[in-house]
């Protein structure tokens, strides 16, 4: 099987039985359950790892494996799938499924969780692959359990899938209920995007090259995009999103984590809380967000990869009359020194004409004065795209004189491609996260004071009633975030259609 390169070189990670809450969720088949079995491929997980599957369904070990085993066959068949791989490999899927068990119980009872605590010895990681309201619930039941009690060296860690509060109040909420039941260090908050090796990049790009960190401050550098573009639709998921929209969903999570790699200071050593310390002072010093500074947006039916698609208030469980936005753009302002008067725009948004997640970094075109008496009508500026999804990789624009007798400049790209450098596996971005969390390595989750600065930068934002504006399906997004940049003289780069 090809080796995927996320822990390339890396040593096995230490025994531990792995609790699966919501083994029946898409979450657990469609993303976990590949990790796994590629971290097994790697073989990275040690011959005394355990899963265990914890649901309310009634159903068997064996019934679970082999609905785990239909889905792992089903990405055979779908290109388009988060992991797609041509066949199934026997051996590292056997590994997995010969440690699979699964346990009927409802994780609010406290008469279940004793049942649970009975399997488990040693070391063990507690997945929450559920529902965000039940995240406290079950977080108090196994504190109440005995389950999260650290003791003769054994670790016993949580893992709190995303949404983390719905805002401020909630995340404070939320962070008071959990840390009243454990340490800090056992909460592992997870964010998959953090996973992925372009994301990671960022600080390998910036740290280990000696010619960026220098023009990485606001004398050089003009303004800062941040793009996380879906071509999907809402889908099935009309009842989640309904009470979320773009803003919640993907902003204080997904777009606040690109944005932290891309602005924080270098932290002294890469230890976890060093890394996060840094990060967490970066989201500190965001400018809480002005309503004015961001753009709601909405779409309309319209045409999509070659479809004609419904528009958002047509879909399942959406209201006919719903105000909630499935695109989002914001102007951020950082306060410290090296940020300062360097604005920062996001946007992510649903039915948009591509899907593509990407940092552009905009830096400060050159004094023109030297070319004043040449053809050269106009100085363009460098700027440098790093690509994380579809395409991964990194762009970097310069201009070049045009062979001929007159100074005559040309924009010229330099480009390089991950898939050219490196031999790159399937994989869906959980592999790097459940092996630091197995190994202890936090560096890539995020804490309590991290969770609560990212909510406090948007939550003035958040509680502003403004009409989301409608955009076309296939489009780049309503109109309104073309003027949000226009005001300070700035413009999005062209979004890429599929």
């Amino acid at each position: 099987m090809p080796q995927p390169t996320a822990q390339a070189g890396a040593d096995p990670a230490p025994a531990a039985t792995l609790v699966i809450f919501g083994a029946h969720g898409d979450l657990t088949k469609r993303l976990l359950m590949p990790a796994l079995y590629n971290l097994a491929g790697q073989n990275l997980l040690d011959e005394n790892f355990k899963i265990i599957g914890v649901d309310r369904v009634d159903t068997t070990d064996d019934t679970w494996r082999e609905e785990l085993t239909a889905t792992m066959q089903e990405f055979t068949h779908d290109k388009t799938a988060e992991f797609y791989v041509e066949h199934v490999e026997e051996k590292p899927w056997a590994w997995v499924t010969s440690r699979l068990s699964y346990l009927q119980a409802d994780f609010t009872k406290t008469e279940d969780m004793a049942k649970l605590k009975t399997q488990i010895q040693g070391n063990a990681i507690f997945y929450l692959a559920i529902a965000s309201r039940f995240f406290g619930d079950v977080v108090e039941q196994l504190g109440h359990a005995g389950l999260l009690a650290e003791s003769a060296g054994a670790f016993r860690r949580v893992v709190i899938e995303k949404p983390y509060g719905s805002d401020l109040e909630s995340a404070q909420k939320l962070n008071a209920r959990v840390l009243a039941q454990a340490d800090e260090h056992q909460f592992f908050r997870i964010d998959h995007f953090l996973g992925k090796e372009t994301v990671q990049n960022i600080m390998a790009l910036r740290f280990a090259n000696g010619i960026f960190e220098p023009l990485w401050r606001r004398d050089h550098i003009d303004y800062v995009e941040i793009t996380a573009a879906e071509t999907i639709g809402v889908e099935q998921r009309g009842a989640f999103y309904e009470p979320t929209g773009a803003l919640r969903d993907m902003v204080p999570n997904h777009l606040f984590q690109l944005l932290s790699m891309t602005a924080m200071e270098p932290p002294n050593s890469f230890d976890a809380e060093a890394v996060r310390s840094e990060k967490a002072k970066l989201l500190q010093a965001i400018h809480p967000v002005r309503p004015e500074d961001v753009v709601r947006g909405q779409y309309g039916a319209g045409h999509v990869l070659g479809q004609d698609v419904p528009g958002y208030r047509q879909e399942a469980n959406v209201a006919p009359a719903s105000q909630t936005e499935t695109y989002v753009a914001l102007k951020i302002g950082i306060d410290n020194w090296r940020w300062a008067g360097v604005p920062f725009y996001l946007r992510t948004g649903k039915r948009l004409g591509g899907r593509q997640t990407e940092v552009i970094i905009h830096f400060r075109k050159p004094p023109y004065a030297l070319f004043k008496d040449t053809e050269v009508q106009s100085l363009a500026a460098n700027v440098l795209s790093l690509e994380i999804q579809p395409h991964e990789g990194m762009a970097l624009s310069l201009s070049a004189k045009h062979p001929g007798p007159n100074m005559k400049l040309s924009p010229i790209d330099l480009k390089f491609a991950y898939k050219d450098a490196f031999e790159l596996a399937p994989n869906v971005g959980y592999e790097t996260l459940i092996y630091d969390c197995l190994i202890g390595d936090a560096s890539l989750f995020q804490r309590a004071d991290m969770i609560e600065a990212s909510w406090a930068a948007v939550d003035p934002a958040l509680h502003a009633a403004v009409e989301p504006e409608l955009y076309k399906s296939g489009s780049a997004g309503p109109e309104g975030a073309d003027k949000l940049l226009a005001r300070s003289g700035h413009h999005w780069s062209a979004m890429q259609t599929e």
